[in-house]
């Protein structure tokens, strides 16, 4: 395996009107280093998150590493307002038009890691243009907006696909999944080259948050 497993849990999942307990409950499980922030304009996707000033705020109670996903109709528009406001890593989606390029360069000239997302039924040759751009490569397993979805079994192929790459092109991202992963789900995914799992309902509905961590981690 290329890169160490981590797991992500999706505070989309959490209780939003208290995202700051939901922040530290996923940072007191031994083994998380990573919290997930679905960012989402009602646009591109159906239903509206939050803001950077959101981030902002809960920066400034955690060390976790902010692992912020746009799924922004102009993400462009708004990757400095992110990075201003304590991303670790912004990943942009391929879909929407915009400067896809030149986007990820000023995520990195803003001090962050980049990655490029798309979506279940976005053919995954969609992404070859930004092989050498990014840190990670995100995959979409359900339809984004909405947690609690059924995993998409035919994404596999796209993993497997960009494990196929990193190994030709001796890259060195992180292959990510988000939606629909419990231990099931995480262990096939695991099979053909994914290293970094995003769980939100499964992480906080966990009765061992614990447990469910460790399991996924260890996933075969």
């Amino acid at each position: 395996m290329v890169n160490s497993p981590i797991l992500a849990p999706s505070i989309l999942a959490g209780n939003h009107a208290n995202l700051a307990a939901s922040l530290r409950e996923a940072e007191n499980v031994e083994g998380i280093d990573w919290v997930h922030l679905d960012i989402m304009d009602g646009h591109f996707v159906p239903n509206l998150t939050f803001g950077p000033k959101t981030v902002a705020d809960l920066r400034s109670m955690s060390k976790l590493y902010f692992d912020t996903h746009l799924m922004l109709t102009h993400p462009h528009k708004y990757v400095e307002a992110f990075a201003k406001a304590g991303s670790d890593n912004i990943t942009i989606h391929v879909e929407p038009d915009y400067p896809i390029r030149d986007t990820l360069r000023k995520i990195k000239d803003l001090g962050c890691q980049c990655g490029i997302c798309l979506n279940p039924d976005t053919p995954v040759e969609a992404l070859e243009p930004f092989l050498e751009e990014v840190d990670l490569i995100l995959c979409m397993t359900v339809q984004p907006g909405f947690g609690g979805q059924t995993f998409r079994e035919d994404v596999l192929t796209k993993f497997a696909t960009l494990n196929q790459w990193r190994k030709e092109g001796s890259f060195k991202w992180r292959i990510e999944v988000d939606g629909g992963v419990n231990l099931e789900t995480a262990a096939q995914c695991k099979s053909v080259g994914v290293e970094t799992f995003v769980a939100g309902t499964a992480f906080f509905k966990a009765e061992n948050q614990q447990a469910f961590t460790q399991n996924i981690i260890a996933a075969k």
